[in-house]
């Protein structure tokens, strides 16, 4: 098999063993030399007469280095010669394969693998076929933009750059321009106007969803900007960005890089990045009439989550703490707000919120390519609607909580999220519709938030996985454009009812919670436009491998005799 062909193979020391290494298009793989094989090799080896076999994918090699000797450590750092690494007097020579390895929970890191041989021009022979199977991976990025946020979560963004990223860059040869931003929308309006676009192979934010939702606003307004589409049309067909967004997690619940990853590790975003892992993914636009508010790529909520946010934004001084003080003050007030919400259903599109289907790395929904016959379908709904509706659906109703849902909104306190099902890039928001219930009723539907039990399953709530909707409050809007933050909602605690009964408090507006930002208006109208942006990610992997040194036929295949070059 070509892809099993070898590159280079040879026999080398490791850890004081004599291991054969061998390198094909697709693996690095070394295997310890049977005892009974080997010959002295200067060490003193008293290991296990088993020998055991490692692989580790050359997609998933993050630098390879030559090794200095001690003297040349010591000279360059000031390091104690004893603490640098020996080498054999017998094998002085050697070089550092940098590469992944998998650990629980999603977390990955960098581990080294070091091997010795006693022929310099070996150790640079291996180095540069190495490097050169490296090149071959263009997806790889070489420069980026960098936007750190000092401010976000426990303000250690600057820090977690500079201690655990930047070294990971560096080694990968990776350079990077660095901006620490200094105040709101600092990121959005240098990508709008300043940036360079064409110098970079990608654009990474150090921050919360707050500095991220920068990013995304300056980065695809600038796109439309260039090539003059005009953002404020509700049927604008917006074009995708082709630089890729990675999230170096340093807020305070970091949503989206939970949802695409699996786990709120600076380290484990970091080496997605350095690999140039690709995750496309669904951006929501919200307009107001014919004008353009924001975009959305993981939560809108009204009522419920709109009036937690909004509370919590007078207590911004509690740092994190606000949401939970202001998520129990919304509780105990159980507001409800009538209103109209209108949908286009997303009939032919493979999935169901409620089929139990996760999205995970790979996932064959978000890969399914509508057929011609589906997009005739689509435009023909879309058309309808303009003289009609035709094929959309209307409920009108009385709602504690409209949520609208891109992804599955997972995070460390609800670890499957809001709607488990929902996908990353199928050109779907999965629309929930929590009605008027009463107080202990709505506390069981949370709850569920947090454990493995099925939330929709309430006769209170239903889901639809939608294409487009809109939504009509029952009353007139007073808020402003000019001062979203200032809206007419009533702060103060309501009565507190028994659970069997609810207030009739369904006479205000509530605000639409857009990504952690409030909406000016209550009257919205919202369309999904499929993969619009990219990620440095892979989605969450559906199972945990073993740690990145594996024993199997692709390793056993790697290390049989090939015809290809070998040196020893």
């Amino acid at each position: 098999m070509d892809q099993q062909a070898r590159l280079l193979s040879s026999q080398l020391v490791h850890k004081r063993r004599q291991v054969e290494v061998a390198l094909t298009c697709g693996v690095l793989a070394w295997r310890e030399i049977e005892r009974s094989a080997r010959r002295s090799c200067g060490f003193l080896n008293n290991g296990p007469k088993t020998a055991s076999s490692h692989a580790v994918q050359v997609g998933e090699i993050v630098a390879v280095l030559k090794t200095k000797n001690a003297d040349e450590d010591y000279a360059e750092t000031g390091r104690s010669p004893k603490k640098a690494k020996q080498h054999s007097p017998l094998y002085p020579f050697a070089f550092t394969v940098s590469y992944i390895r998998r650990r629980r929970q999603h977390q990955w890191r960098c581990r080294d693998v070091t091997f010795h041989s006693a022929n310099e021009g070996l150790c640079d022979q291996w180095i540069q076929v190495i490097n050169e199977q490296l090149s071959i991976l263009t997806d790889r990025p070489k420069s980026l933009l960098v936007y750190i946020n000092p401010c976000a979560g426990k303000q250690r963004g600057k820090r977690i750059y500079e201690r655990k990223v930047a070294p990971l860059f560096g080694r990968a040869c990776i350079s990077a321009d660095v901006i620490v931003t200094e105040r709101v929308n600092h990121a959005r309006d240098h990508l709008n106007t300043e940036a360079n676009l064409d110098k970079y192979d990608g654009i990474v934010c150090v921050g919360g969803d707050g500095m991220f939702s920068e990013i995304l606003h300056g980065l695809v307004t600038r796109i439309q900007t260039d090539n003059g589409v005009d953002q404020n049309q509700q049927d604008a067909k917006l074009l995708p960005c082709g630089l890729r967004i990675g999230i170096i997690p340093a807020g305070s619940t970091d949503c989206i890089c939970f949802a695409t990853v699996g786990t709120n590790d600076p380290v484990t975003s970091a080496l997605h990045v350095i690999v140039g892992d690709s995750q496309p993914m669904d951006v929501c636009s919200v307009h107001h009439e014919d004008v353009f508010l924001r975009y959305s790529v993981s939560l809108l909520g009204y009522g419920f989550y709109g009036d937690v946010l909004t509370d919590s934004q007078k207590k911004r001084y509690l740092g994190p703490a606000r949401y939970d003080l202001s998520g129990v003050k919304t509780f105990l007030s159980h507001n409800y707000y009538e209103g109209t919400i209108s949908f286009l259903p997303a009939e032919n599109n493979i999935g169901d919120p409620r089929d139990k289907l996760q999205c995970r790395s790979g996932c064959h929904v978000c890969q399914h390519k509508p057929s011609s016959k589906d997009v005739q379908w689509e435009m023909s709904q879309e058309t309808s609607d303009k003289d009609g509706r035709v094929g959309w659906s209307v409920i009108r109703g009385k709602f504690i909580a409209i949520n609208a849902a891109s992804m599955s909104c997972a995070c460390p306190r609800s670890p499957k999220g809001l709607s488990p099902s929902a996908h990353l890039a199928d050109g779907t928001t999965d629309l929930i519709l929590v009605r008027k219930c009463s107080r202990l009723d709505f506390l069981r539907h949370l709850v569920r938030h947090t454990n493995k039990e099925d939330q929709f399953d309430h006769s209170f709530v239903e889901v639809h996985r939608v294409r487009r909707f809109c939504f009509q409050p029952q009353r007139q809007e007073v808020v402003s454009l000019e001062d979203p933050i200032e809206s007419p909602m009533k702060t103060g605690f309501r009565p507190v009812c028994s659970a069997q009964t609810t207030c009739d408090y369904g006479t205000s507006c509530s605000s639409w919670n857009c990504d952690g930002e409030i909406l000016p208006r209550a009257a919205i109208q919202v369309s999904v436009h499929c993969q619009l942006i990219r990620l440095f990610a892979r989605g969450i992997e559906q199972q945990q491998q073993p740690p990145c040194l594996l024993e199997d036929q692709c390793t056993l295949a790697a290390l049989e005799p090939s015809r290809r070059r070998s040196v020893d």
